[in-house]
């Protein structure tokens, strides 16, 4: 559940940089086309773009089940038996660090070469050729055309897929390959449909921040990749989560020093609520086996350590689902209160991580190591509570630095 959950983040969050960025002109492409040939309104757009990326998430499945089925032949070998095969775990690595090399190169183009073995075809013959057909294509007037478009869409080779494609190879089953590039799809579904349908309403200046947007993304799931290639059962994305929460809340206060927070605030906490959604469903899964029963029986510390981090994850939800301009323009005034919940969020996320996190007193043995994280988690949540109150930056002599909330974007 959880990779299956990670593997549609990382399809949503890469999405807003490198889908949109990548696949993007393409899609204004084909849009286009079909204005051309029947001058649509937006409803028409939207039944052509979704039909096109349901065709496209249609060849991801059948090429997901292809690789599937080619693992299974791995695990009937030996070669991907038991979740700690060396193997799996090689290929595990390489996904992480193919994914940590694709988001440098996207946040910072000339700092890494680029691997031209990982995109064999992207300027070669079929590349062009598919292109070239698909754009014949979008041409037809046919109401089967935008799916047929998706179906080749699909097989265009692309770097950001190549890491999704790995998985479902190293699921080693048909059905599990399937449905790993069935979640990468739907990850990426609601982006390519809104540039699809809305392309002409994104300025150059907004694609290029979603386009490292998407690098950091991408460079922050292949580091809790390489995390997880040791004890599979080890769980980083709870405090993957913490971290974006925490830079979602700091964001403002220091943005006159370090803007970089600020202007990617709004997915850093979409961003913390989908790592918190993966990480709840990960413990429900290797903890409980989804038996809600077996929770009277847990020790009252961590009954009450579960009950924080339920009660953080209902905070959190009302802003992750209001996170973009329509809703703050519609809500007014009440959009910040609603975000202002973060705050109780992030302190009960805090409290759920040291009663039950196994690195803090949640702990069953309390060792130097335990006591000592759990006091540095403490530190850092009062400093994050003390960097949000404008009383601390007058007394260190320091609020003309000091961001109010009525002049953040």
């Amino acid at each position: 559940m959880l990779d299956l959950l990670l593997i549609m983040a990382l399809g949503f969050l890469g999405s807003f940089g490198h889908c949109a960025g990548m696949c993007g002109p393409l899609t204004v492409a084909f849009s286009l086309g079909h204005q051309q040939q029947t001058p649509a309104n937006w409803r028409q757009q939207f039944y052509f773009h979704i039909l096109l990326n349901l065709g496209r998430i249609a060849s991801y499945a059948l090429t997901g089940a292809l690789l599937g089925g080619m693992g299974s032949m791995l695990i009937a070998g030996g070669q991907l038996a038991g979740i700690g095969s060396d193997l799996r775990r090689a290929i595990a690595i390489f996904t992480g660090i193919m994914l940590i090399w694709f988001g440098l190169v996207q946040i910072k183009p000339d700092f890494l070469p680029r691997l031209p073995v990982l995109h064999p075809l992207k300027e070669g013959g079929l590349h062009n050729r598919l292109s070239g057909a698909m754009m014949k294509l979008s041409l037809k007037s046919n109401s089967l055309t935008p799916a047929l478009l998706g179906l080749v869409w699909g097989l265009i080779p692309c770097g950001f897929l190549y890491a999704a494609q790995i998985k479902a190879a190293e699921t080693g089953n048909l059905v599990q390959g399937a449905t790993t590039m069935l979640a990468f799809g739907l990850g990426t579904l609601p982006i390519m449909l809104g540039v699809g349908v809305f392309a002409n309403r994104v300025s150059a200046d907004k694609r290029s921040q979603l386009f490292r947007l998407g690098g950091w993304v991408t460079l922050t799931i292949g580091a809790i990749a390489l995390l997880r290639t040791g004890d599979t059962m080890v769980d980083y994305t709870g405090h993957a989560a913490l971290l974006c929460l925490i830079l979602a809340l700091i964001a403002r206060p220091i943005s006159r020093f370090f803007s970089a927070p600020l202007r990617y605030r709004r997915a850093l906490g979409v961003g913390a609520y989908v790592l918190a959604l993966a990480h709840t469903a990960h413990m429900l899964e290797h903890t409980l086996n989804w038996n809600f029963q077996a929770i009277p029986f847990m020790l009252p510390t961590h009954q009450l350590a579960m009950s924080a981090g339920a009660v953080a994850l209902v905070l959190m939800t009302p802003a992750a689902l209001t996170s973009f301009d329509r809703m703050q323009q519609l809500l007014g005034k009440r959009w910040r209160q609603i975000h202002l919940l973060s705050l109780p969020a992030f302190l009960l996320c805090a409290v759920h991580a040291v009663l039950i996190g196994s690195h803090y007193l949640g702990g069953m043995e309390q060792i130097w190591s335990n006591k000592l994280l759990t006091v540095l988690l403490g530190v850092v949540t009062l400093l994050v509570l003390l960097v949000r109150y404008r009383g601390i930056w007058s007394v260190l002599s320091l609020e003309k630095l000091y961001v109010p909330p009525s002049q953040s974007r």
